[in-house]
């Protein structure tokens, strides 16, 4: 599975005053950022990171929603 494949919603959070980015279709797999840049690099290494594990684990990651391009 490419890492690319998965969406990552990137939003503010107003109390700790940083971009939380989160891997909807990856449980658990959230990561950080003073700016959304940084946050999405982060959630990048968060994913192949999370593909890791789950491939020494022998679990097959799950796929990929499809989403409707508006």
């Amino acid at each position: 599975m490419k890492k690319d494949h998965y969406a990552i919603e990137i939003e503010w959070d107003d109390l700790d005053e940083i971009f939380i980015a989160r891997v909807p279709d990856l449980p658990g797999c959230a990561a950080h950022g003073d700016t959304r840049e940084e946050a999405l690099a982060e959630a990048e290494f968060a994913i192949n990171f999370w593909l890791d594990v789950a491939k020494e684990r022998g679990l097959k990651p799950p796929a990929p929603r499809l989403y409707a391009h508006a």
